[in-house]
């Protein structure tokens, strides 16, 4: 059965909506066919029209429905339940229609938009006042119909609204407590309650406004009057005096805060605007004041009384709140009383335009704010072209970021991506600048500063890189320029962009010399050595033309002493005295001769990049400075890790080693026994995730920049040799520093080594195996190069051993024949002892081959013990019997098993093992035994036992 008041609410929707249709009739439809406005004020009071009239006819069509679903229940009561009501189960969508009704009405009434639209039709109005009169109740039109409009346009809606209240509130009471439908009822009155309510407050905010406007004038009233804009507080109603700055007047609105001084004014938008109640001493004199912060300026609002403050601050805290959440977009109407109590959030997200003269003068700023200052994630674009796309804090770059520099006239920008702290570049970062080279370093200040490296585009008119230590944006200390135009690279020292001090070039051709430098301007004798290697000591030009006094070292031992010079037209000229006598030379001091180990001392190369790791370590590792200092950057923000590169981060392996500074620091003491600490430090050195790894990268990029292409010269292979070891020894004490800050932050004390010496035994026997397969590529080709002869004559002796068959070769070396395994020699049917090749001590041969298999000297010295054992094994197993070799007997043996291997470049083997081993193993069996290897590779370069095996070749015997 339908309930009485089901009646009622069809009659009163049936009424409403033919009253809808009478005033679109009468008001809308002459309202808008007015002439096409000719000034912005017309043309925004059509709009305002025009935005009415499209949400008064959503009013009509939700009553429409309404009036449909009402019809249907009554016509099948039985089948039809009441919840099926569009009035009752949709009741936030008459909600929310009459709020955005509402909206734009006061909108209306606040800039006088009726009154705009009638003001060239004032006849025509008139003319209507008795017919629009017919829609109200309890008002009078003494004189112009157009008056009217706004009381047709509101008070029959709100009546409308009041019959919802009362009808429903009357069904709810109908249907019984028990109904399922009473629920809804209730509901959908409350909510029409709290619409009456927000009408009632947006009708007087919207009248006050009004009234504010007139009050003004005409010229602050259209510099401050928006169609949504509402007056919310006034000074003059609560009294309030803004300090230190000037104001006769305060006004709270909607979205802006205005102070008022004469006919000026300032106005200061409410998503920026923070309050702090808490009165404090040094920023307000008065109690009853609270601060008030905004971008560029703070001052303070202070009231009469306790009441004139609460008012003020609990106005101006609504007010914020609701800028924030939107103008357009209305809370839900539940939620309104739970947010007037509540504080504006201190975080924000909002875009602004600085108006001071100091840097951000002019700047728009997109992004997150806290208090008053950019914080956070944010865009910051000044109008001559720099942009700023990062991190910041209290109002300053502080963190990630990217910065564009437009450079010139042309569309051109220098880009850094870099870290910043307090408003500069500092740590780690790429710069491409505008002339396409790129730097890749480090900076400070804003300036480049310690480890870098700057490369130009390879398409440059003088193409180049150098890597090294930069000083206050310039090249100062230890660097390395590869000049590709000019096919050579300096290594040495810089001051202020210049070489300056002691330098090596290494050309193309394979030309090297040491010189002393002065403003990029030799001076002084240097040493020349030639691809010939021939020796010149004495004054040469940059191109290498002999001047002034010097002396000239040839490779087969005569030498000129004489004073040389050049001339246009007169070529090449000397005069001295050519000595012919051969004297022995020391090739140490010639064809061997190291350059640069007295004047760049290792512990002086490369302090750009310890020196970052010194600064993290001593600072105790903060986890704020992390990025900065390894050179990547973890950030979930997707705008972000577009556009920035993973400066100098493989990070295929994330999960091997943490990426978070407090969780390689807790990790560290865990690993303190021997074998976890190797493992640890495999995964750690390896991973540019970990301090550790990222040092072993820079040091590797160093060290190829300098010695690989044609800066592979045998003359500077101690400078490199020394590198190598020495980085073991600075990254075990990197090691030790991290691990007492690890120690230190769980409440442990370091113990103490006993072993004070500079020299760290761990670093051989933990860190070298680990790092040396990083730098041998460039390491081992040195030596290649500088036992490039020494290996030549013993690969000729080994071509000329292997014409021997196993038999003659052993009887040629004098090894003694009860000790020949021709027991391991199988022969078909065809074969004799005396043409069998590569068969006899097989086993020690593969084992010496796997020698070339490792780069860890420890591993290749192993096999070298194996080799030994092996041949034991195949004697005691000959002999029936263990037996031990003597010298005499394991040389010949140990002779033969080198030739059989067939090992390249031994001799770099062998003295980078020498090199590079262990201390700990010198003197004891390995040092024994690859001294006996090396006594093979000399034994093999030969000449007169090279010519006895010859000899040997042309008269062959058979031995069996």
């Amino acid at each position: 059965m339908c309930t009485p008041e089901e009646t009622s609410l069809l009659q009163v929707e049936e009424t409403f909506l033919a009253l809808l249709g009478r005033i679109n009739t009468l008001v809308f439809q002459p309202l808008l066919l007015a002439e096409e406005p000719s000034n912005v004020k017309d043309q925004e009071c059509l709009r305002l029209l025009l935005q009415l009239s499209e949400q008064y006819q959503h009013l009509w069509d939700l009553t429409q429905v309404s009036l449909r679903t009402l019809r249907q229940r009554l016509n099948s009561p039985a089948t039809i339940g009441l919840h099926t009501l569009h009035l009752l189960h949709s009741s936030d969508l008459f909600l929310d229609a009459y709020r955005q009704y509402f909206v734009i009405y006061t909108s209306c009434v606040a800039v006088q938009t009726f009154q705009k639209a009638t003001r060239k039709k004032s006849e025509f109005w008139r003319s209507q006042r008795k017919a629009l009169k017919q829609f109200l109740t309890n008002v009078t039109l003494e004189t112009s119909g157009a008056a009217g409009l706004p009381h047709v346009l509101c008070q029959p809606l709100t009546d409308h609204v009041q019959q919802y209240v009362l009808i429903l509130l009357r069904l709810g009471d109908a249907v019984g407590e028990h109904h399922s439908a009473r629920e809804l009822a209730i509901q959908a009155a409350d909510r029409f309650v709290t619409l009456q309510s927000f009408i009632r407050r947006a009708l007087d905010e919207a009248s006050a406004t009004q009234a504010l406007w007139e009050m003004l004038g005409s010229r602050l009233g259209d510099a401050l009057c928006t169609a949504d804009r509402r007056l919310l507080l006034d000074s003059q109603e609560v009294p309030a005096v803004a300090s230190p700055v000037r104001a006769d007047r305060v006004l709270l609105f909607n979205d802006v805060l205005v102070l008022l001084q004469g006919h000026s004014f300032q106005t200061f938008d409410l998503k920026l605007v923070w309050v702090d109640g808490r009165h404090n001493k040094k920023q307000m004199s008065n109690r009853y004041g609270f601060h008030v912060i905004t971008p560029e300026e703070e001052f303070s609002l202070s009231a009469k009384d306790a009441q004139g403050k609460a008012c003020w601050l609990s106005k101006v805290s609504q007010a914020i709140c609701q800028a924030l959440r939107g103008k357009r977009d209305i809370p839900v109407l539940e939620q309104d009383q739970d947010q007037e109590g509540a504080e504006p959030p201190a975080s924000r997200c909002c875009l602004y335009t600085f108006r001071t003269e100091d840097r951000l003068r002019l700047a728009t700023y997109d992004g997150s704010w806290f208090w008053g200052k950019p914080h956070g994630k944010g865009t910051l674009k000044w109008p001559d072209g720099r942009n700023h796309v990062g991190d910041f804090h209290q109002g300053l770059e502080h963190g990630f970021g990217i910065h564009l520099v437009p450079h010139g006239a042309e569309d051109k920008y220098n880009c850094y991506k870099c870290h910043w702290r307090e408003g500069q570049m500092q740590g780690y970062g790429i710069c491409e600048y505008a002339n396409e080279s790129v730097y890749k370093g480090y900076f400070r200040d804003n300036m480049r500063q310690g480890f870098g490296v700057l490369e130009s585009s390879p398409q440059a008119p003088q193409p180049f890189k150098f890597i090294g230590h930069w000083d206050r944006d310039k090249k100062d200390g230890y660097g390395v320029l590869e000049d590709k135009d000019r096919g050579e690279r300096y290594i040495g020292m810089w001051q202020a962009d210049h070489r300056h001090g002691q330098g090596i070039v290494v050309t193309q051709s394979g030309i090297c010399y040491q010189r002393t430098f002065h403003v990029d301007k030799m001076v002084g004798p240097g040493i020349l050595l030639l691809e010939d290697d021939s020796l010149y000591e004495g004054s040469f030009t940059r191109d290498l033309a002999y001047t002034g006094k010097g002396k000239i070292t040839f490779p087969n031992g005569y030498f000129l002493k004489a004073s040389f010079s050049t001339g246009v037209g007169k070529g090449f000229h000397t005069q001295g005295v050519l000595e012919t006598t051969a004297h022995p030379l020391d090739p140490m001091h010639t064809c061997k001769r190291q350059l640069g180990l007295e004047a760049f001392p290792v512990e002086s190369r490369w302090q750009g990049i310890y020196q970052q790791f010194r600064e993290f370590i001593h600072s105790n590792c903060p986890e704020d400075a992390q990025e900065a200092f390894l050179g990547f950057h973890v950030q979930t923000a997707k705008e972000l890790r577009k556009s920035q590169e993973y400066l100098f981060c493989d990070r295929s392996n994330p999960d091997e080693v943490s990426a978070k500074i407090k969780d390689v620091l807790a990790e560290l003491p865990t690993h303190q026994d021997p074998e976890s600490l190797q493992l640890y430090l495999q995964k750690a050195l390896k991973s540019s995730a970990h301090p550790l790894g990222k040092l072993v990268k820079l040091l590797t990029l160093a060290f190829q920049a300098t010695y690989s292409g044609f800066g592979a010269n045998k003359h500077l292979l101690g400078l490199a040799q020394e590198e190598v070891k020495h980085h073991a020894q600075e990254i075990w004490a990197f090691y030790q520093g991290l691990l007492r800050v690890a120690l230190e932050r769980q409440g442990q004390i370091q113990e103490e080594r006993e072993d004070t010496s500079e020299s760290h035994p761990e670093a051989y026997r933990l860190v070298l195996p680990i790092i040396l397969p990083c730098f041998y590529p460039e390491l081992f080709m040195l030596y290649m190069l500088y036992h490039e002869k020494e290996d030549n004559l013993y690969s000729q002796g080994i071509a000329d051993l292997s014409l021997f068959p196993d038999t003659k070769l052993l009887e040629c070396l004098d090894v003694q024949r009860h000790l020949w395994p021709l027991k391991d020699l199988t022969l078909t049917t065809n074969q004799r002892y005396s043409l069998v090749r590569d068969k006899c001590f097989l086993s020690a041969t593969e084992c010496l081959q796997k020698i070339i298999t490792t780069v860890d000297p420890r591993e290749k010295l192993e096999m070298l013990e194996k080799t030994y054992v092996e041949i034991e094994n195949t004697v005691s197993r000959v002999l029936e019997r263990e037996h031990k070799l003597p010298m005499d007997d394991l040389l010949p043996l140990l002779i033969y098993v080198v030739s059989r291997a067939r090992i390249q470049h031994l001799g770099a083997e062998i003295h980078l093992i020498r090199d590079m081993m262990d201390p700990i193993h010198r003197g004891g069996l390995y040092d024994f035994l690859l001294t006996a290897l090396e006594s093979c590779y000399e034994h093999i370069q030969k000449e007169d036992m090279r010519l006895h095996r010859l000899a040997g070749v042309h008269n062959q015997k058979a031995l069996w």
